[in-house]
C-alpha cells in the first residue's frame, strides 16, 4: 500500500475516533503517531518532533499566566461591576455579559472564560430576576466570538500558529486576527441582542432547588412508631438504604432538625426521618419495619438545610476523575460525606437509581452537605460550584502581580512592532511565569495542575501528522482533487468551501483537531491555485473557532445544563449565528489578507 493511502486511511480513522469520543483526544493522537511509526510513514524522530516545538512551551506557559489571573479573583471584581451598571435591565445585562466575555476570552481563552463567569452570571441572573437561560448562551457565544480576536484567545489559534511554521509561514502576531475578529463579534452581538435574545427560552431561576429539580414527590417524612424494630439502632445498623432503598437525609427530633445525620446516629421512638426514594418504596415502609408516612409533610429547601448543611448545585468538569464513573463505584457518600439528591443532564433530571448513573462532563448534581467538604473538590477542579460566592480563598493581595505578569508578557510580545526587535513568544511567556512564581501569586506546587497537558499532547501529535501529510504528498493529492473539482468556481468559493468543511468537522471533533486536519490541505490547495496561503490559513482558523450549531463546543457544554437548554435551542439560534459569521468572514478575510 502506498504511503499516501496509508496516511489518508489513518486520517479517516482519526476523524472517526475523534467523532465517536470513545477515547480521549490526546490518546487518539498518540495512537496516530504510533501508527505512523509502525507503518514507516515517519521515523521515530519525525513522529515525536512536535513535542519539542516551542509552541508547546508557549501554550503551557499561557495556562499558568491565566491561572494567575483566576486565582486572584479578577472575575469577581468584573462581575460586581456588571451588576451595578446593568441593574435589572436585561438588555443592558446581556450586552455587558457578551462584551465582558469577549474581552476576557481574548486573553483567557473562551472555555476558561465561560467556566469562570458561569457562577457569576448565575448570581447576576438571580439578583436581576432573569432566567439563567436568557444569559448563559450569550455568555458562551460572546466568549467564543471574543476568543477569535487574538493569538491567545483560543487554543486553536495557538495550535494553528505553531503548525504553519512548517509551511514557511510566519506565526500569528498577537493581534493579527483582531480586525476581522472584532467586526465579527460586533455583528454577532447585535444579532444576539436584537434577534437571538428573543429566541432564547425562559427556563430556570426557580427560587427553590427542590422545586427546580422536582424532587418533591421523592422525599417524605416518616414517623418512627414506638414498636418499630429500628428503635435503638444506628442508621448504619438499620441499613435503611439497602433494605428499603431509601436515603435518610435528616431527622426531626423533639422539634429540632438533624440534617445529614452521621451513620452512627441512633434512631429513637417518635423520630421523624426525612427520606428520599421511589414512591413505591416509600409506600411500603409501614408494613416493613414500623414507619408511618406523615401526610402533612411540606418539602422545601429549608427542610434539607441547617446552619452547617446546605443544598448545592455542582457541575462535573471535563477532566474530573468523576467522569465515566458512578456514585456507587466512587463510594461517593462514604468518601466525601455528601449526598447526591438528583442529577440534571441536558434538561433531564435523574432521581431514581442515581448510584448506577455514569457521570459525564456537564452533569449538574444537586448535593446536600457542608460547604467545607465541597470546597476541596471545587479547588481541585473536579466540580464547579454553580453559585456566585464570595471568594474568601482568592489571593486578592496578589492581584497586582498577576496583572503585572500578564502585562509583561503582552508588552514583550509586541517588541517587534514597537522597537523592531523580536523576543520569542515562548520567552515572553516564561518571563511572565517567573514573575508569578517569584511573587508566589502561583505556587510551584500548583503550577503543573494549571496546564492542560491533554491539549499539548494533541497539538504535538497533530503536528507530527502534518509532517506525514507533507512527506507522503497526501496534502498535495487532496489539494489536487479540490483544485480539479472546485477551482473552476473561483478562489472565494474554494475559501468558503474550506470554511464550511472546517465548521462541519468541529461539530463531532475538537476545534484544534479539525483545524490541524484541514490546514495542510488548505495550504497546498492555495499554492496549487496560485493564491495566498495566508488567506486560507486565516479562514480555517476562524472557522474552527466558530462552533455554535450544537452544544458540543466546551464553552457551550458548560452552559448547556445550568441554562436548562435543549439541543434544538443551540441548533435554532446557533445556525443563524453561524451563517452570519460565515458571511462576515468570507467577505472580510480576503480584504485584510488578499487572495
Amino acid at each position: 500500500m502506498s504511503p499516501i493511502a496509508i496516511t489518508l486511511i489513518l486520517l479517516l480513522v482519526a476523524i472517526v475516533l475523534f467523532a465517536t469520543e470513545k477515547l480521549p483526544v490526546d490518546v487518539i493522537g498518540i495512537i496516530l503517531v504510533i501508527a505512523l511509526i509502525l507503518t514507516r510513514v515517519l521515523t521515530v524522530g519525525e513522529a515525536v518532533a512536535g513535542f519539542g516545538n516551542d509552541v508547546i512551551i508557549t501554550i503551557g506557559g499561557l495556562f499558568i499566566l491565566v491561572g494567575g489571573l483566576t486565582k486572584t479573583g479578577m472575575v469577581d471584581v468584573i462581575g460586581r461591576r456588571i451588576g451595578r451598571i446593568s441593574g435589572d435591565n436585561e438588555f443592558v445585562l446581556t450586552a455587558l455579559i457578551m462584551v465582558t466575555a469577549a474581552v476576557s476570552a481574548s486573553v483567557l481563552k473562551n472555555t476558561t472564560t465561560a467556566a469562570m463567569f458561569l457562577p457569576v452570571v448565575i448570581g447576576l441572573a438571580a439578583r436581576s430576576k432573569v432566567p439563567p437561560s436568557k444569559l448563559l448562551m450569550p455568555l458562551a457565544f460572546g466568549a467564543i466570538l471574543g476568543g477569535s480576536c487574538t493569538l491567545i484567545g483560543t487554543s486553536t489559534n495557538l495550535a494553528v500558529s505553531g503548525a504553519i511554521t512548517r509551511y514557511g509561514q510566519e506565526p500569528f502576531s498577537m493581534f493579527e486576527l483582531a480586525p476581522v475578529g472584532i467586526i465579527t463579534f460586533a455583528v454577532g452581538m447585535l444579532y444576539m441582542l436584537f434577534i437571538g435574545r428573543k429566541m432564547l427560552p425562559s427556563r430556570g431561576g426557580e427560587a427553590s432547588l427542590t422545586e427546580q429539580y422536582q424532587i418533591r414527590d421523592y422525599i417524605s417524612e416518616l414517623l418512627v412508631l414506638p414498636d418499630s424494630e429500628l428503635v435503638g439502632k444506628t442508621l448504619e445498623e438499620a441499613n435503611i438504604n439497602n433494605l428499603l432503598e431509601l436515603n435518610v437525609l435528616g431527622i426531626i427530633r423533639d422539634g429540632e432538625r438533624i440534617i445529614a445525620p452521621s451513620s452512627d446516629e441512633r434512631i429513637r421512638r417518635r423520630d421523624s426521618l426525612i427520606v428520599e426514594g421511589k414512591i413505591s418504596d416509600i409506600l411500603r415502609v409501614k408494613e416493613e419495619i414500623g414507619l408511618e408516612i406523615k401526610a402533612d409533610f411540606m418539602l422545601n429547601d429549608v427542610v434539607l438545610e441547617d446552619d452547617d448543611v446546605e443544598l448545592f448545585e455542582l457541575m462535573v468538569m471535563r477532566d474530573s476523575r468523576f467522569v465515566g464513573h458512578t456514585l456507587k463505584t466512587m463510594k461517593f457518600r462514604q468518601s466525601y460525606d455528601l449526598t447526591v439528591l438528583a442529577v440534571n443532564r441536558h434538561g433531564q433530571t435523574f432521581i431514581e437509581k442515581l448510584s448506577d448513573l455514569e457521570l459525564i462532563f456537564g452533569d449538574v448534581l444537586l448535593v446536600q452537605g457542608k460547604r467545607t467538604l465541597i470546597d476541596p473538590l471545587v479547588i481541585d477542579r473536579e466540580l464547579m460550584l454553580l453559585e456566585d460566592v464570595s471568594a474568601s480563598s482568592i489571593r486578592v493581595e496578589k492581584r497586582k502581580w498577576a496583572v503585572a505578569a500578564f502585562a509583561l508578557f503582552l508588552t514583550l510580545s509586541l517588541t517587534k512592532v514597537v522597537v523592531g526587535y523580536e523576543i520569542p513568544l515562548a520567552v515572553c511567556v516564561l518571563l511572565g511565569v517567573m514573575v508569578l512564581l517569584a511573587t508566589k501569586t502561583v505556587r510551584y506546587s500548583e503550577m503543573y495542575d494549571l496546564i492542560d497537558f491533554r491539549l499539548l499532547v494533541l497539538i504535538a501529535c497533530m503536528m507530527s501528522f502534518g509532517v506525514a501529510m507533507e512527506n507522503t504528498k497526501a496534502d498535495v493529492y487532496l489539494a489536487g482533487l479540490i483544485e480539479q473539482y472546485f477551482g473552476q468556481f473561483g478562489p472565494t468559493a474554494v475559501l468558503a468551501g474550506f470554511f464550511l468543511f472546517t465548521v462541519l468537522l468541529t461539530q463531532p471533533m475538537s476545534n484544534q483537531a479539525a483545524a490541524l486536519v484541514v490546514l495542510p490541505v488548505a495550504i497546498k490547495t492555495a499554492v496549487a491555485l496560485g493564491l495566498n496561503p495566508r488567506t486560507f490559513i486565516i479562514g480555517v482558523t476562524y472557522a474552527a473557532s466558530f462552533s455554535f450549531i450544537t452544544p458540543l463546543e466546551p464553552a457551550c457544554v458548560l452552559v448547556y445544563t445550568p441554562g436548562r437548554y435543549r439541543f434544538m435551542d443551540f441548533v435554532k439560534i446557533g445556525t443563524i449565528l453561524t451563517i452570519i459569521v460565515f458571511v462576515v468572514s468570507i467577505t472580510l478575510v480576503p480584504v485584510f489578507w488578499p487572495l
